[in-house]
């Protein structure tokens, strides 16, 4: 059993890049940039948010991590559930602050 807080493993790891492959490139380059910075002290909590996000169609994910929308602002009732966790917005706010090259602390 793992607790949120407890850093996530090296196979653990490789397969949730594995599952952040997505079908946008713009989406690749933000999720690659994100892995680049926090790929060492990711969390299985931040895992989960991962996973979150990546239950979104690639369009939705994008409009996120550009801020285009919020997750509560997504169409489909699925989606802003899966986007709206605790920890799926935890993740995506260090992604974006990943992408605009943010050093503060997103939360």
């Amino acid at each position: 059993m793992h607790t949120a807080d407890e850093l996530l493993g090296e196979r653990a790891l490789s397969k949730l890049k594995w599952r952040c492959r997505r079908g946008l490139l713009e989406n690749d380059l933000l999720i690659e940039k994100f892995f680049r910075r926090h790929e060492a002290t990711l969390t299985v909590s931040q895992a989960q948010g991962l996973n979150d996000l990546m239950e979104l169609s690639d369009n939705d994910l994008l409009d996120l991590l550009l801020k285009r929308r919020e997750p509560g602002q997504l169409s489909e009732t699925d989606a802003q559930v899966s986007a709206s966790t605790y920890e799926a917005v935890q993740v995506l706010n260090l992604i974006r602050s990943a992408a605009t090259g943010s050093v503060t602390d997103p939360l």
